[in-house]
């Protein structure tokens, strides 16, 4: 989401480079490409054990190329997670379509979290836009550090400069304005997990594992993207002419 709040968009930003973009893509590919392929034979399960292991090999490899390199894992770390559960379901059903179940469950638990938000009017691309722009897990974390040194000096009650933390995650509903902008680009975001579901629910239960899987890739990081760009467009201005977002936390109100 740090994507949406520059002054610029970049689309290799947004879905992390070159690099980004094939650890999203490839252990997907691999599984559709070598399953759809081997099952010519006729031998669905030798078909189904190939195209799992070549998935679940390439999100390992991405891991451990991050943890060589010294790298941010946190992307590479999420897919072998994600495919490792889809593997496990997809092998114990001996079913291929049921690799893909695990992100119809969480697209599902996605959209309605949106809407739940959409519904009390606490739009999360607003909560999570302004986490950003007020740097609330730096704030966060000098927060819990502060803390802990006057728990370490004998202090009992919190510090009279410790503000609260989740200030600058509400000061924005305050302003119609930004409401506005935050509910539309919500809506983008239900609209993508929607979109993803009406596809890909209909090919699953249809046990069409190639076209699944070629959904899968297509509803991916392009969808992706093009929503993060929608989100930017409607979220770029809605500072102008505001004051910036201050850090929650002591280190902003020593500075006032």
């Amino acid at each position: 989401m740090r994507a949406v709040t520059g002054e610029e968009f970049s689309f290799g930003q947004a879905v992390g480079g070159v690099r980004g973009v094939v650890e999203a893509v490839l252990p997907g590919l691999l599984f559709v490409v070598i399953y759809v392929v081997a099952s010519m034979g006729g031998d669905e399960r030798t078909a189904l054990t190939w195209a799992l292991v070549a998935s679940v090999g390439a999100a390992l490899v991405a891991v451990v190329a991050r943890l060589a390199q010294r790298t941010p894992i946190t992307q590479a770390l999420g897919g072998l997670l994600g495919i490792g559960v889809g593997v496990f379901w997809a092998w114990r059903s001996g079913e291929a379509q049921n690799f893909y179940v695990w992100g119809l469950w969480t697209n599902a638990a996605y959209l309605a979290a949106i809407l739940v938000s959409l519904a009390v009017r606490w739009p999360v691309v607003g909560l999570v836009v302004e986490a950003v722009r007020g740097g609330f897990a730096d704030a966060a974390g000098e927060r819990a550090r502060h803390d802990d040194e006057r728990a370490r000096a004998g202090a009992t009650t919190p510090g009279a400069d410790t503000a609260n933390p989740l200030a600058a995650l509400v000061a924005w509903r305050r302003d119609p304005e930004l409401v506005r902008r935050y509910t539309l680009a919500t809506w983008f975001w239900a609209g993508l997990f929607a979109v993803r579901l009406a596809v890909k629910v209909p090919l699953y239960f249809a046990d069409s594992v190639g076209w699944l899987g070629t959904a899968h890739l297509v509803l991916g990081v392009p969808l992706w993207g093009l929503v993060l760009w929608l989100t930017w467009v409607v979220v770029r201005g809605a500072h102008a002419g505001r004051p910036a977002a201050q850090p929650a936390g002591p280190a902003a109100t020593r500075e006032g």
